[in-house]
């Protein structure tokens, strides 16, 4: 049976392509992708392409950008076996983190991928990464996708999307998942690793799309100032804040630092406590530096990345307005996100 895939592509080095005569880089036309990537035809897929108008530099990603790539998903869910996005590499995993939340009940692979240098580049990693997410997103045992979640596919691994984060810009190892297995590596043939990978949604797809970009993030050092805590917890339409602590989710011993986030949280504000350590995870308990931030009301992010805790945390805030429910959601592990 033939399968049917969409590559929508929103913007990113990986659809770039050098002007002969300028040397410019410029967007190439995606109807004619199998110009481009010849070996697209060997594949036997109905492959169709969708661009975002106008694209999208993955700096310039915001709330809109992922709702109206969700919406994509949404409309032409039913028409397509898996779905492969063409991303920018700076905010993909953002947009992975978002899109595992948004997308409820997912049966389908939405596979990310991008590339470090323009697919028309002579060492290019575009066309590896273009034809191993195609490949994985095409894959399926007894009818039914292998990978039916968020992922990003990068240098021949393929890694749950909101595990993700990047840590190399000049590298074609750009993404790292310190907390959590590769879903597949792909050599000769693609190992799937099964018992990582989430179980398909049941019943039908349901899009969450309301946020709340009202959130802050914080990252303590020595020797923080008073007054730069206050800027950030003072912000007067503040619901929710990122802390970024030290190993296990500790913090100074300063009582004003403790007393501005009682505060805060007591005004309603979620405080959520994420360690700067991304291979380890948060456990406030286990020191009284960071005991005393449990006593200040603050949440822990576990061990998730710093993209999956802003992203959900909006989620959370944008889906229930009470303190207490937004709280409720963001402590269950919704998409695999955490331990």
């Amino acid at each position: 049976m033939e399968r049917s895939l969409l590559i929508v592509y929103t913007g990113g080095t990986i659809g770039m392509k050098e002007n002969p005569e300028t040397r410019a880089l410029a967007p190439f036309n995606f109807e004619q992708i199998e110009q481009e990537v010849p070996e697209l035809r060997r594949f036997g897929y109905n492959i169709v392409t969708e661009s975002l108008a106008p694209l999208v530099d993955s700096s310039d990603v915001d709330v809109d950008f992922w709702l109206r790539l969700a919406g994509i998903i949404e409309a032409r869910y039913n028409e397509f076996d898996g779905f492969v996005v063409l991303h920018g590499t700076d905010t993909m995993a953002y947009t992975a983190s978002a899109l595992s939340f948004m997308l409820c009940n997912l049966s389908k692979p939405v596979v990310l991928t991008g590339s470090q240098l323009p697919i028309g580049a002579i060492r290019t990693d575009g066309k590896e990464n273009l034809l191993g997410a195609l490949e994985i997103a095409a894959a399926q045992a007894d009818n039914q996708a292998i990978v039916p979640e968020v992922a990003i596919f990068f240098n021949h691994v393929l890694l749950r999307g909101n595990r993700a984060t990047k840590f190399g810009a000049a590298r074609f190892d750009a993404f790292k998942s310190y907390n959590y297995p590769p879903l597949a590596e792909a050599g000769i043939a693609i190992r799937y690793h099964t018992q990582a990978i989430r179980p398909r949604g049941i019943g039908d797809l349901q899009v969450l799309k309301r946020f709340d970009a009202h959130v802050a993030s914080l990252r303590l050092f020595p020797g923080i100032a008073q007054e730069a805590v206050e800027a950030v917890v003072g912000i007067p339409t503040l619901r929710g804040l990122v802390l970024e602590t030290f190993g296990s989710g500790n913090a100074p011993s300063l009582p004003w630092l403790y007393d501005l986030l009682r505060h805060a949280t007591s005004c309603g504000v979620i405080v959520v406590n994420t360690t700067q350590c991304a291979a380890d995870s948060v456990t406030m308990a286990a020191y009284d530096a960071g005991l005393g931030l449990l006593q200040a009301g603050a949440i822990s992010g576990a061990d998730m990345t710093f993209e999956a805790v802003i992203t959900k945390l909006m989620l959370a805030l944008g889906e229930y307005p009470a303190t207490n429910d937004a709280t409720s959601y963001f402590l269950r592990n919704i998409a695999g996100e955490k331990s």
